[in-house]
């Protein structure tokens, strides 16, 4: 299952992926906001974040204007690895090179057909392992000594 959420700058974004999900009969799990009234995104970013952290979702993705509101949210919590990808190959690269586990979009800068091949993309690509896994362990040593 994918936890899904967004501020009021990506509402009309995630909406649509929510379309695009209910199509490949992709479960998810709707965090909010739930209309375009302004409001701020660690509301929702946490929600998701702590859905995917608990393991109730699998992976999450996060949507605000720019994106790095959400990511920077997300990367609070430990075992998260999120990342703002704006095209394809960002979002292919950080799943095989980062394993992330929650995808952050710009709303503000993508139509529903990026976003799309964005996720598309992102659910598709897999964990490459060997030299990435060895960060991978580094970055959980940074975690270990730095978030309490």
């Amino acid at each position: 299952m994918i936890a899904i959420g967004c501020d009021h700058g990506g509402y009309k974004l995630k909406e649509e992926i929510k379309k695009y999900l209910d199509e490949l009969s992709i479960e998810y799990k709707d965090f909010g906001t739930y209309n375009e009234e302004r409001t701020d995104h660690p509301i929702y970013a946490k929600e998701v974040t702590k859905s995917v952290q608990s393991k109730e979702c699998e992976k999450g993705i996060l949507i605000c204007t720019s994106g790095a509101g959400m990511a920077i949210d997300a990367n609070k919590f430990k075992g998260i690895r999120c990342a703002v990808c704006h095209n394809e190959k960002a979002a292919k690269q950080a799943k095989e090179h980062l394993d992330v586990n929650i995808l952050a979009l710009p709303g503000g800068d993508l139509n529903i057909s990026q976003a799309v091949q964005i996720i598309r993309t992102w659910i598709a690509s897999e964990f490459l392992g060997g030299r990435y896994l060895e960060r991978l362990q580094m970055i959980e040593k940074i975690e270990n000594e730095n978030m309490k």
